[in-house]
């Protein structure tokens, strides 16, 4: 498994290794010590989640603020622009929002640390996103933060305006979010 650096240094993006032929191809989609390796820790994942979403939805940027979740996302159909925001306020990169594109075809996955927003845009018809968590969902504790709040200077592909839910539209900025220690 290929690591590669963001500006974050504890958001890691995870190239995992493919094995192709005429038959298709092989890989590994989860390798408990390949993946603690990676991110240089031990790690217990508690729950598989699976989105399928249309062009233009815009999930997040969601967070917990106890039961914080650290996630190992990637896209098994179609192609997302993600995006995890550092909301542990002792961290050098607090406010810094980091993104990626995740698509089927490079299979490429992020970890995304607990104290972290995260969320994602719809760039392909559909798209079916999965990620593992750390913790479970605990939907009393569940925060958004503003997907557009300008502090965060995200550069979202937007083509029109995002589909959104109610809980997203209406978050707040980091300014007024509540955060993590």
């Amino acid at each position: 498994m290929k690591v590669i650096q963001t500006e974050i240094p504890d958001l890691v993006i995870l190239e995992p290794k493919v094995f192709r032929d005429e038959r298709g191809f092989f890989m590994e989609t989860y390798n408990k010590r390949a993946f603690e390796e990676a991110i240089g820790f031990d790690i217990d994942f508690v729950q598989d989640n699976h989105s399928s979403s249309k062009r233009g939805v815009l999930r997040g940027l969601h967070y917990q603020v106890r039961q914080a979740q650290g996630k190992l996302v990637r896209v098994v159909s179609g192609e997302v622009y993600d995006v995890a925001v550092d909301q542990r306020r002792s961290s050098p990169t607090f406010g810094v929002a980091a993104a990626t594109h995740l698509d089927a075809r490079s299979m490429r996955m992020i970890w995304i640390p607990p104290g972290f927003a995260h969320g994602f845009l719809v760039l392909s018809d559909d798209a079916d996103f999965l990620y593992k968590t750390t913790d479970y969902y605990a939907p009393s504790h569940e925060r958004s933060l503003l997907w557009n709040d300008p502090a965060l200077g995200i550069r979202w592909p937007l083509q029109g305006t995002p589909l959104l839910s109610a809980k997203d539209a209406d978050a707040p900025p980091l300014s007024r979010a509540e955060l993590f220690p």
